[in-house]
């Protein structure tokens, strides 16, 4: 139902006891600019054929109501291609529902866990792969029969090593290993992950949420699971109710930023994005930057959190989704479910797509438009508009963090813009310094 000037908050219940600890929602519906049901299903032909221009705009000026944001997230993020039909997408999503079920049952096979309703905060093996016989990890399974299930077929180790290998499965390779010894560290950011929320009081709703990450660390095994996927995969399972559907819609979310979360021995995948931040904020606000060098700040860590989770920890649970969906329409390219679904030319959205027709543009986010304008003959891929808000945050802040006298009064002075910062004022900050930023860097 439309209710014009209603807070995000009244469909995102908070629980009683932390109202006075949770940010009030800034976001509000407005007739005219937000995008509603209305609006949205007039967008479609009568085939299926979705005018994603048409919403684009209106999404950018007021955001998207909550009724329906599950399934534009479905478009925003390429789940969909919006020059299909009813029919073509029914068969798509009946697929993926398919090929998560196999996905999941394969992973029930290896820990019997997976599906049944409970999940684990207790390691489960060694790095060897010996099963963890404490009494923690043993109620968790559900174990305390006599703990019969660890020496059974079809426990939830799916046996011992010695009895797989002699019902000729052999040990657990090294990729098997690897992700049980991940699954306890999903359930203990799981049992975090925003605990605020009377959703997240069900039982029901955190084994969701851990399935889904288990499975999916699983399917990218190159990636597997890190903390802050649990932030990035919650609203998934709030806003769509399927949970296959919320697993392909948090897998298609990952694609853009899984560069992020691959980690080597000497590495973690978003210091490359905090070298761009560095760059970006070198050109727009050099003075600044050259204070934050001479704090020891160069590396732009303090700024780590804000591009990992895309600001969730700054805004309150609907301001967050609101900032989102203007961000994925302001860079939406017409060309997302092409590049994801051959997945040997794209995993990652940071290819792009060059040399896109004019006629295409207008099918384009306005933040991607302007790329494709300024850098479609570049080689290099442009830069994410998340980068450009991080980078609009401090140049906003730009006098108090000129004043800083450490790196610890920098990362006071971002902590104390929890809940005080405007989604749609941050969007628009970036897409000005995103211009300008284009501007200088084509003239040095």
């Amino acid at each position: 139902m439309w209710r014009a000037g209603t807070s995000a908050d009244s469909y995102y219940q908070v629980r009683p006891e932390c109202a006075d600890d949770v940010p009030e929602s800034k976001f509000r519906i407005k007739v005219g600019r937000t995008l509603s049901a209305r609006k949205w299903k007039s967008a479609f032909s009568a085939e299926g054929y979705l005018d994603i221009s048409k919403t684009l705009g209106r999404i950018h000026r007021g955001g998207v109501h909550p009724s329906i944001r599950g399934e534009v997230w479905e478009f925003l993020l390429g789940c969909y291609d919006p020059k299909s039909t009813f029919e073509e997408r029914e068969q798509i999503r009946e697929r993926r529902r398919v090929k998560y079920a196999l996905l999941k049952e394969e992973c029930h096979q290896m820990f019997s866990l997976v599906g049944s309703g409970k999940f684990v905060t207790a390691p489960i093996i060694t790095e060897d792969g010996e099963p963890i016989q404490d009494p923690i990890v043993l109620q968790q399974l559900n174990c305390g029969k006599e703990h019969a299930s660890l020496t059974k077929g079809n426990d939830a180790f799916s046996g011992s090593q010695m009895e797989r290998q002699s019902n000729g499965y052999g040990p657990m390779d090294k990729k098997e290993i690897q992700w049980k010894l991940t699954l306890h560290q999903i359930g203990l950011d799981v049992v975090r992950t925003d605990r605020t929320l009377v959703f997240y009081q069900k039982q029901e709703s955190l084994s969701k949420l851990w399935d889904i990450l288990a499975v999916y660390s699983w399917f990218d095994a190159d990636v597997g699971y890190c903390q802050s996927m649990s932030d990035l995969c919650s609203p998934m399972i709030i806003l769509l109710e399927d949970e296959a559907d919320a697993f392909w819609c948090f897998e298609r979310l990952m694609r853009r930023l899984r560069g992020n979360f691959r980690c080597t021995e000497s590495s973690v995948g978003v210091e490359a994005q905090l070298g761009n931040l560095a760059s970006v904020t070198q050109i727009v606000d050099p003075k600044l930057h050259q204070h934050l060098e001479t704090l020891g700040g160069g590396d732009y860590l303090f700024a780590f959190r804000m591009l990992m989770v895309l600001f969730r920890r700054e805004f309150s649970f609907g301001d967050s989704l609101y900032l989102w969906e203007m961000m994925w329409a302001l860079e939406y390219d017409s060309d997302l479910f092409s590049m994801y679904e051959d997945r040997e030319s794209a995993t990652e959205k940071s290819e792009g797509s060059k040399g896109k027709a004019k006629s295409r543009r207008r099918q384009c986010g306005k933040f991607e438009r302007e790329n494709l304008r300024n850098g479609g003959k570049s080689s290099a891929a442009p830069l994410p508009i998340s980068v450009f808000l991080v980078a609009s945050v401090l140049k906003d802040k730009s006098s108090k963090l000129t004043e800083a006298r450490g790196l610890d009064d920098v990362v006071q002075i971002l902590n104390d813009i929890t809940g005080n910062l405007d989604a749609k004022k941050a969007c628009m900050g970036a897409m000005k310094l995103h211009k300008k930023y284009l501007k200088k860097a084509k003239n040095t």
